[in-house]
C-alpha cells in the first residue's frame, strides 16, 4: 500500500492524500493551498494523481483547505463519489460556492488591469458551474457507519470535534491477503468546549496521519479564554469604540454569537448592537441550525431555528452591500463580525480601512492567522498598512484570543493519540508549520517511545 502526500506536508493547507492499495485508489481530502503566493501556485491537479483512475474521495470536513481543489479534480476527469458526513457536505457546498464567486471576482479585477496593460486575460481556478459539477458527486456517509467505498476498501467517519460535521477517517483495505487499517485524523478540535462535540476515541490502527497545526503549544484554558474575551469587550464598550472581528464563517462565528448571548444573559456586559456582516456566515449559522443534533446538548436551544434572534435581540444580520456600507455611519459601542477570517479579502477589509486609524477601535482576532496573511501582519505590528491602495496608520488595538481555536492544542493532540500509540504503530505528522510539527514529534517520542515521520510534499510512503 502506498500513500502519496499531495498537500499539507510541512504546511498547514492543501490537505490531500492518495491511498493506493493495489486494488483501489482512494483520495482523502482535496484541499486548496492558502496563504503566500508561492503556495497558491500549487493549486493544480498533478498529472501523477491520475483523477480518472481514482475510485473514491473522502472528505474529513468542509473547510476550503480540505475541499477547495475538488472542482479542479472533477474538471480533470474524476467521476466517482465524494463522501462526507451530511454536515460536511452542506458546509462544503457553501464554502465552494463562495470560493467560486471570489475566484471569478478576483479574475475580473485582475483582467481589468491586464486589459489596460495590453496583457492576456486570466481564468479563475473554477467558477460556479464547476462547483455545481462537484455537488452532483456528493454522497452522504453518516458518522459511525462502515461503507465499502472502493474495491476491497471500506471507510468509517468518526467525530473529529473541529467544526460541524468534521470527521476522522478510518480506512481499512485488503492488499495481497493482508488487511491494513489507516487513520487520517483530519483537523482535530479541542476537548470540553461548547458548540462542537469531543473528538471520538480511536484505539487501533497500523498507521495514523495526524494533524499538528498547534503541535508545539497549548491554548489557554477555555475558561481563561472566555474571561479574556469578556474583559476585552468590556474595555471596548467603555471606550465607546467599535469591535471588529475578522470572522471565519464556519465555527468561530457561531462560537462568538453563543458567547455574546451568554455574556449579555449573565449581565457581565450590557447588551450592545452586534452586526453579522457576512452572508456566508449567516448561511453557515443556518446550517448549524439544520444539524443541531451534531452540536453539544448545552447549545442546541440557542441554535434551534428562530431561537437565536429571540435570545440575542441586538443581533442584526447584514446581507446586502448597502447594509454593510451603512455600518460606516454607526457609532460605537458595537461589534461587527465580517469575513474573511485572515483579513485577506471580504467585507472586513472595508471596516478595517475605515476604523484602523481610531484608537477607540478594537480588532479582535479569534482564529488562525497564516504566515504572510494580512491578519498575521496586523498581529505582528505592521504600521502603516495599505488597504485598497490607501495608506492607513494603525492606532487601533489589535488583540488575539487564541483559546477559541478550532484546532486541538498539544495536550489534546497527545490525548487523542494515546489509545493508538502502541508498539509498531506508524505516526505520520502533517498539516503543520515545521516548528509545530517538530515540537509535537519531540513530545510523542518522549511520551510514547515512537518515532514519528515528517514527510514532504509528494513523498510516497509504503505500508
Amino acid at each position: 500500500m502506498l500513500v502519496t502526500l499531495y498537500g499539507a506536508a510541512k504546511e498547514v493547507t492543501g490537505s490531500c492524500y492518495l491511498v493506493d492499495t493495489g486494488n483501489a485508489r482512494v483520495l482523502i481530502d482535496c484541499g486548496l493551498f492558502q496563504g503566500s503566493k508561492h503556495l497558491e501556485k500549487l493549486n493544480f491537479i498533478p498529472a501523477s494523481l491520475k483523477p480518472k483512475e481514482i475510485d473514491a474521495v473522502v472528505l474529513t470536513h468542509g473547510h476550503l483547505d480540505h475541499c477547495g481543489r475538488l472542482p479542479l479534480l472533477v474538471k480533470a476527469g474524476y467521476r466517482g463519489k465524494i463522501y462526507g458526513t451530511p454536515g460536511t457536505l452542506d458546509i462544503a457546498r457553501l464554502i465552494l460556492s463562495d470560493a467560486a464567486k471570489i475566484q471569478c471576482d478576483d479574475a475580473d479585477r485582475e483582467n481589468r488591469k491586464r486589459a489596460r496593460a495590453g496583457q492576456k486575460p486570466i481564468k479563475p481556478l473554477f467558477d460556479a458551474r464547476d462547483a455545481e459539477e462537484v455537488f452532483k458527486q456528493f454522497s452522504a456517509l453518516p458518522y459511525n457507519n462502515w461503507m465499502e467505498i472502493a474495491p476491497e476498501a471500506k471507510a468509517e467517519l468518526v467525530e473529529a470535534g473541529h467544526i460541524l460535521g468534521s470527521s476522522s477517517v478510518i480506512l481499512v483495505a485488503n492488499q495481497n491477503g493482508a488487511r491494513r487499517r489507516i487513520i487520517f485524523s483530519g483537523d482535530l478540535g479541542q476537548r470540553n468546549v461548547p458548540i462542537t462535540r469531543d473528538p471520538a476515541v480511536i484505539d487501533r490502527c497500523d498507521a495514523v496521519f495526524m494533524e499538528s497545526t498547534y503541535g508545539g503549544r497549548n491554548h489557554p484554558s477555555y475558561e481563561e479564554t472566555v474571561e479574556e474575551l469578556i474583559e476585552l469587550v468590556k474595555g471596548a464598550v467603555e471606550r465607546g469604540g467599535k469591535i471588529l472581528v475578522p470572522t471565519f464563517a464556519v465555527g468561530r462565528t457561531q462560537q462568538l454569537l453563543y458567547h455574546l448571548f451568554k455574556m449579555f444573559e449573565s449581565g457581565r456586559v450590557r447588551p450592545f448592537p452586534v452586526f453579522l456582516d457576512s452572508p456566508m456566515a449567516i448561511a453557515a449559522t443556518q446550517i448549524y441550525s439544520k444539524h443541531i443534533n451534531l452540536l453539544d446538548e448545552d447549545v442546541r436551544d440557542f441554535f434551534a431555528r428562530d431561537n437565536m434572534q429571540a435570545l440575542l435581540p441586538t443581533l442584526k444580520l447584514c446581507t446586502t452591500a448597502q447594509e454593510s456600507q451603512a455600518l460606516n455611519a454607526v457609532g460605537g459601542p458595537c461589534l461587527i463580525m465580517a469575513g474573511a477570517g485572515m483579513c485577506d479579502a471580504g467585507r472586513i477589509l472595508h471596516h478595517l480601512r475605515h476604523n484602523l486609524s481610531s484608537s477607540e477601535t478594537l480588532v479582535l482576532m479569534v482564529g488562525y492567522q497564516a504566515k504572510e496573511s494580512f491578519g498575521r501582519r496586523l498581529l505582528d505590528g505592521a504600521n502603516p498598512v495599505k488597504i485598497m491602495g490607501d495608506t492607513i496608520h494603525v492606532r487601533a488595538r489589535i488583540a488575539s484570543v487564541d483559546g477559541f481555536s478550532a484546532h486541538a492544542g498539544q495536550s489534546d493532540l497527545l490525548q487523542w493519540l494515546n489509545p493508538l500509540a502502541k508498539a509498531g504503530t506508524r505516526v505520520i505528522l502533517t498539516h503543520g508549520e515545521p516548528h509545530q510539527v517538530n515540537e509535537l514529534r519531540h513530545e510523542i517520542e518522549n511520551a510514547f517511545n515512537l518515532k514519528p515521520e515528517i514527510p514532504s510534499l509528494n513523498d510516497r510512503l509504503e505500508f
